[in-house]
């Protein structure tokens, strides 16, 4: 007798899917009991299914192929809904395998009773309740079919007394991507090179969407004589080997960035769903290329829309293009560029070693010391700030983080992932003192499965980004405080190798230590928790903000806060 969970498994296998992340449980038991017995299925075991779903995430990301999760009935499923979010809005494939309560005790308040096809709906392209023996494997394959073509996740809700019935269909369908080749119409790309043939100052916005399009948009910007300004999902596609990148813009952007889009007369929009509308100029024309039409004037109103895929979409644009001899926009953004880049870079210095480290240098020394191949994670808020500034991108590195759902603690969890699917290659996990300490127990994990993440920890004592959100508009920091432990100890007494650092002058040293060690490894910076991270504009509101924060954080005796806020970034602002 064949089971229902054999099956899956057999048809993930056939697949080529040889891992599944998750935590057992018994609800989950025909799906682990069948893992065990097809033995080529690596069952990942996690300490929170919640990294068990950004593993699959970061994974997904990686290699561009379907990644599996599994939790059991209840809280165990419940608990990969945020990972599950952060997959979906990345846009990534993930089949969930979501184990419930017995069928005939649903409805009836049973223990660990939830609806998982009700929750899982808003965070995936696909959910699905199996009932009955006789769905499988045809929901199977739908819910793979919809992960993989949406490049979403696609979740599979099943009773454990159904995954261990006897299946009427044994079948093991391979499910191949199909690869279309979209592009606009003759007319729309008319429309567009008229629109940009027109004008004298072209900018180019680039997203996500140009993964695999990179010589295509270099191509573009040289006929248009336009800086290309990325968005930070964009940068690991498009930074590297580009003599027209001017940096990114947006709250964690570059001035340089922000000025090339400012200055243009027209913004061509390329696989971006930037979502800053303070950002975007005024008066400029826009046109926007992407997938999927229903992204077209979704953040900014839009001149003409195109849909269609970046690379195919660029090639059949370029022909059109009249080369612009007039090259004095794209000359300025490039000096302005660089004068911004070397402000940037002369933050990166050592401090004294009386005084805590500054964030960059550390970054700076990441990047410097850090594999070309490297894959680099980073936590949400500060960490991201300076990966996106001073992580500098090849043409094999990777940048993997929750830029677009925003979730606490995900560099460890997605480092996890990057490592298992990556197991040959550097991955480096820039994490907060606070989203490490969220999630700690995942450094378990790490030991327990022989993958050698490199935990780089930027610990200031804070939820550094939430204070400085708090200073801008104008609040005394509250709330925010972390006691953190010593974590290199803590790493140490989980079988980890780790160093903590607390002066500038040893920091080399360390990092270097630290990323040649062979197996997991852990780096705990004491860094500057008053350092700023300014972004490109500052708003007549940010600073009232701040004027609002400096008169109520010395009224309520705190005074002390704001010299060293002075001290720590004095050579940034004078």
């Amino acid at each position: 007798m064949t089971t229902v969970a054999e099956n899956i498994v057999r048809t993930l296998r056939a697949n080529g899917i040889d891992r599944v992340y998750g935590i057992p449980g018994d609800s989950l038991n025909g799906f682990t009991d069948a893992l065990r017995k097809d033995g080529t299925v690596r069952w990942v075991h996690v300490r929170h299914e919640e990294s068990a779903a950004f593993a699959a995430a970061a994974d997904a990301a990686l290699t561009g192929d379907l990644a599996v999760v599994a939790g059991s009935c209840g809280p165990g499923n419940l608990h990969l809904i945020n990972g599950l979010f952060d997959a979906q809005r990345s846009r990534v494939p993930v089949l969930a395998i979501a184990a419930h309560i017995p069928t005939s005790e649903i409805g009836t308040g049973y223990f660990q009773e939830t609806h998982p096809q009700e929750l899982f709906r808003e965070c995936s392209v696909y959910t699905e309740y199996v009932a009955d023996p006789v769905q499988m494997p045809r929901l199977l394959e739908i819910a793979m079919r919809a992960a993989i073509e949406q490049r979403g996740v696609a979740v599979l809700v099943i009773p454990g007394e159904v995954a261990l019935a006897e299946t009427r269909d044994d079948r093991a369908t391979v499910i191949e991507r199909a690869r279309p080749v979209i592009t606009p119409n003759p007319e729309e790309l008319d429309r567009a090179a008229e629109l940009l043939n027109g004008c004298e100052r072209v900018t180019i916005l680039a997203g996500a969407g140009v993964e695999g399009a990179h010589d295509e948009v270099i191509a573009l910007a040289d006929r248009l004589a336009a800086p290309i300004v990325h968005a930070l999902r964009g940068k690991e596609f498009i930074e590297y080997d580009n003599p027209y990148d001017v940096g990114m813009t947006g709250l964690l952007g570059f001035a340089s960035g922000y000025r090339a889009m400012d200055d243009a007369e027209t913004v061509l929009m390329l696989g971006t769903d930037f979502p800053y509308a303070q950002f975007y100029p005024d008066s400029a024309t826009f046109i926007q290329v992407d997938i999927r039409g229903e992204q077209l004037g979704k953040r900014h109103p839009i001149d003409l829309g195109l849909v269609g895929d970046v690379r195919a979409t660029a090639e059949a644009l370029l022909p059109k293009l009249t080369a612009k001899s007039d090259r004095r926009h794209l000359d300025d953004a490039i000096a302005h560029y660089r004068k911004t880049r070397a402000r940037l870079d002369d933050l990166a210095v050592p401090s004294r070693d009386s005084q805590p480290i500054h964030p960059q240098y550390l970054a700076r020394l990441l990047d410097e010391t850090a594999d070309d191949d490297a894959i680099f994670t980073a936590d949400v808020g500060s960490p991201t700030v300076w990966a996106a500034r001073y992580l500098q991108m090849t043409e094999q590195r990777r940048l993997i983080g929750s830029f677009t759902h925003g979730s606490m603690a995900n560099a460890l969890m997605h480092g996890i992932g990057a490592q298992v699917a990556r197991p040959d290659q550097q991955v480096v996990a820039l994490a907060g003192d606070g989203g490490l300490a969220m999630m700690l127990g995942e450094l378990i994990t790490l030991t327990q499965n022989g993958l050698p993440v490199k935990t780089i920890v930027v610990n200031n004592s804070s939820l550094n980004f939430v204070e400085l959100e708090m200073k801008a508009a104008g609040f005394v920091t509250y709330g925010t405080d972390l006691h953190n432990p010593d974590f290199a100890a803590v790493a140490q007494a989980l079988g980890i190798f780790a160093r903590r650092v607390e002066r500038s002058s040893d920091l080399p040293d360390a990092v270097r230590e630290v990323l040649a060690h062979d197996g997991p490894a852990l780096l705990d910076v004491v860094t500057e928790r008053q350092e700023l991270s300014m972004p490109p504009a500052i708003t007549a509101d940010q600073v009232k903000g701040f004027a609002l924060y400096a008169i109520r954080t010395v009224m309520s005796g705190r005074g002390d806060e704001l010299l060293d806020l002075a001290r720590a970034n004095w050579r940034q602002l004078f």
